[in-house]
């Protein structure tokens, strides 16, 4: 027998969706010839992300939220060299949400599927008793020919990262710091002058599209829990070690200070800080000409062989191990 609770639940969902129905795109279609599946790859990319463990809302604006779980979804297909095409999402929300809230996330949502021209084909939303869950499945394609594994490199190949390291990570640290002084002080302002670049690349990261202008690397991964894991798991997929260059690190300013500020060394944190969203990439030596006149990429070392470890070089020239961090 249904309950009168659960009838204005689920006539509030079919309202909210009506409501979202115009933002859903009906007419994508997937591609399904012949001719395509000889020619186009088409791959899923799916995450699932839930309040307290991926998220924190007491600082985390649901708008930004949206905008970066749909960002999050989509570099797993920008590290096969594809292009996000659709995607659907699922959320389940406790009855502390209301109308305006559930507005703001599909704001972001909405704002970011139109940004990078994906289509939204799919939507739905389901009662939760733990806060906010949000599965998002992500299609897209890719030239045969043009597809990226992880397991292409070869010895002495470069090794390429776009944009910069520990920022996002720095951001984290510093928004996770004014939440326990608040907490301990709810008359306290959080202090975030100076520091609105490290913020964003945590809040509302920009996926590196186009960063490779067509060029196509030999393997790559979308670097999402620290450079260490990254380069680890590229190593192991092509059975090779690799030594990298702290000087060549791309680490901004703003960051490296922060961080000295706080007592952390900037090159753990870009090793095994995370939430970086960019591609870690190998590329042949002899196509170096056409890397270094891109400004969001930087080689940061190359590929040896499997028996000659996986390893950082430091500034005083000293060589350590490179360990995976986290889980």
């Amino acid at each position: 027998m249904v309950t009168k609770n659960e009838e204005e639940n689920s006539f509030a969902k079919y309202k909210l969706l009506e409501k979202y129905a115009q933002f859903i795109d009906c007419n994508e279609d997937i591609k399904t010839s012949v001719e395509a599946e000889h020619t186009l790859s088409l791959p899923l990319s799916s995450a699932l992300f839930t309040e307290h463990i991926d998220f924190d809302l007491s600082y985390f604006p649901l708008k930004h939220l949206g905008y970066k779980l749909i960002v999050a979804t989509m570099m797993d297909i920008l590290a096969i060299n594809g292009t996000p095409t659709q995607m659907r999402v699922d959320l389940a929300l406790s009855n502390r949400f209301a109308e305006e809230a559930i507005d703001e996330l599909m704001s972001g949502i909405v704002f970011c599927c139109s940004k990078f021209k994906i289509a939204l084909t799919g939507l739905d939303l389901k009662p939760s008793a733990t806060g906010l869950i949000i599965a998002v499945s992500m299609l897209g394609e890719v030239a045969v020919e043009q597809k990226v594994g992880r397991s292409g490199a070869r010895e002495n190949e470069l090794i390429c990262v776009t944009g910069d390291l520990g920022s996002a990570y720095t951001g984290l640290i510093l928004l996770e710091r004014e939440k326990k002084v608040f907490q301990a002080d709810p008359s306290q302002q959080p202090d975030f002058i100076g520091v609105d670049y490290l913020l964003e690349r945590y809040l509302k990261p920009e996926p590196p599209v186009g960063a490779l202008h067509n060029i196509k690397p030999t393997s790559m991964i979308h670097l999402k829990d620290g450079l260490a894991a990254g380069l680890i798991h590229l190593c192991n997929a092509s059975k090779l070690g690799c030594t990298i260059f702290e000087e060549k690190l791309p680490i901004d300013i703003l960051t490296f200070d922060k961080l000295k500020e706080l007592n952390i060394v900037a090159t753990t944190v870009a090793l095994n800080g995370g939430e970086d969203h960019e591609l870690l990439f190998t590329f042949k030596q002899e196509d170096y000409e056409k890397i270094k006149e891109i400004k969001e990429v930087s080689v940061i070392g190359y590929m040896t062989p499997e028996t000659s470890g996986r390893y950082i070089v430091t500034n005083d020239n000293r060589q350590f191990e490179l360990r995976a961090q986290g889980f």
